[in-house]
């Protein structure tokens, strides 16, 4: 921890800036295992055998329907891990607002990213714990694990605005989630070697499977460091002042920022857009190794070989969009990728049993795709946020990133255990991106950016 007086934007220069940007992208780095490992590749089709097991499911490669008791309603194992998810979302909805006022009056950012990675890194490595037909402790872990993630990421990304200028971050979101792709990608390899080849490491592959959930905890806590100690602190801005302790305080600034809202029509409509588009990425890419194994026949060495892939080919999404955004614009960039996430969602339904090639062709559109437009929604939100309240809109924006988007992944569930199969619940996510890109036409970025009190950039 620093004890320099915290400082702001105008402080530091551009040589400075560099410097505080390659240590905030060092926590994409960092998390992105978590998100790669387990929560895109290894849980799901984990935690469906295990509670497949506990409801007698006797092919662990079956498609499971059968049924386990939660809080006592009965829910079918091969929908367990979206309801899990939808959960951990939910409960998110309820925390991270108040995560992110908190955030919006300290000056120390950096410390809450870091205290709520490590506990949430604390609670991923008990899913090495998972074994048998425990699976209440793995539902426990990830719903804990999810929720802290969330946490860290309202801190982190409140950070943007206090590193970059507006020119300057599509290019520094873009190379963040770059490095995130291949953060996670690298540990995705190592892990690909143990699930692929457990016998010449003396160990079977459920073992296999457990030790790479514990490795992505472990990633995602040592890697937290270079952040937290590089990093610098940033004085808040336009703190209200409340009378009171830290939670009454934080909710005061909460209540300031709802009512705050109805000045930025325009932010409101790009968090609506995204809300819709993000549940449609983040359950796209949360349901590719169900659907891959559940419905399609492919092992999980294919399974990991294709995120592994999807992360390598995101890696270059990411800069390539990036580029574009440079003279093209963030906004029309991110407009196309809504149109090209709906012919991704099409070919996948109509995907032929076992067809590796073909697999593996879609699974670089997703990639492609998926890097741009993460990386330049990120930097084009911070654009339609005012000043000194990054973390309380960002902690609405982060209710829908990543693996915690919960209207997909209820409605994946849904539709699966209404059905049967996977294939209609793949094609109902086609809605996300029809909502997505309708929100996104009637968003006017230049109006929005200037109501925020942010300078527009030469490109839009």
């Amino acid at each position: 921890m620093s004890a320099r007086a915290p400082i702001g934007i105008a402080d530091l220069s551009p040589l400075d800036r560099r410097r505080q940007q390659k240590a905030w992208n060092w926590y994409d780095w960092a998390n992105s295992a978590y998100y790669t490992t387990v929560l895109s590749v290894l849980f799901g089709p984990y935690m469906i055998t295990v509670a497949g097991r506990a409801a007698g499911c006797t092919d662990a490669d079956e498609t499971c329907s059968r049924t386990v008791s939660v809080l006592g309603l009965h829910l079918a194992a091969g929908s367990l891990p979206s309801y899990l998810t939808s959960f951990a979302t939910i409960a998110g909805a309820f925390v991270l607002p108040v995560v992110g006022a908190w955030v919006d009056r300290s000056g120390r950012k950096k410390v809450h990213m870091a205290a709520f990675a490590w506990a949430g890194a604390a609670f991923a490595s008990l899913l090495f714990f998972m074994e048998g037909d425990n699976w209440q402790l793995g539902a426990v872990a990830v719903v804990m694990s999810s929720v802290l993630a969330g946490c860290a990421m309202v801190s982190y990304y409140a950070m943007l605005a206090d590193i970059s200028t507006e020119e300057e971050r599509d290019a520094v979101s873009s190379r963040g989630w770059a490095f995130g792709y291949l953060g996670g990608g690298v540990l995705l390899l190592l892990n690909l070697v143990l699930v692929l080849l457990p016998g010449t490491f003396g160990i079977d592959t459920e073992l296999a499977v457990r030790l790479s959930l514990l490795s992505a905890a472990v990633w995602w806590a040592g890697f937290t460091i270079i952040p937290f100690v590089r990093l610098r602190n940033h004085a808040p801005v336009d703190v209200v002042a409340v009378e009171g302790g830290v939670l009454r305080r934080s909710f005061g600034q909460l209540a300031d920022t709802f009512r705050d809202m109805r000045r930025y029509p325009m932010t409101l409509t790009f968090l609506l857009a995204y809300l819709f588009y993000n549940d449609g990425i983040q359950t796209v890419i949360y349901a590719a190794s169900t659907y891959g194994q559940k419905q399609l026949g492919f092992p999980t060495s294919v399974l990991i070989a294709t995120i592994l892939l999807i992360q390598f080919v995101a890696f270059g999404g990411a800069l390539f969009f990036g580029r574009l955004a440079a003279r093209h614009g963030a906004y029309r960039m991110i407009l196309g990728g809504t149109f090209a996430w709906m012919l991704i969602v099409v070919a996948a339904l109509f995907l032929p049993r076992e067809d590796v090639v073909l697999f593996l062709l879609v699974a670089v559109a997703i990639g492609v795709v998926m890097g741009g437009t993460q990386a330049l929604s990120r930097s084009f939100f911070s654009l339609l946020i005012p000043r000194g309240r990054e973390g309380a809109y960002f902690s609405l924006y982060n209710a829908a990133e990543r693996g915690t988007s919960w209207f997909g992944t209820l409605l994946f569930g849904v539709v699966f255990q209404v059905t049967g199969s996977y294939r209609p619940a793949i094609l109902a996510l086609v809605v996300f991106f029809v909502l997505g890109a309708f929100f996104l036409l009637r968003l006017d970025p230049a109006r929005g950016i200037r109501e925020a009190g942010n300078r527009v950039p030469s490109s839009l």
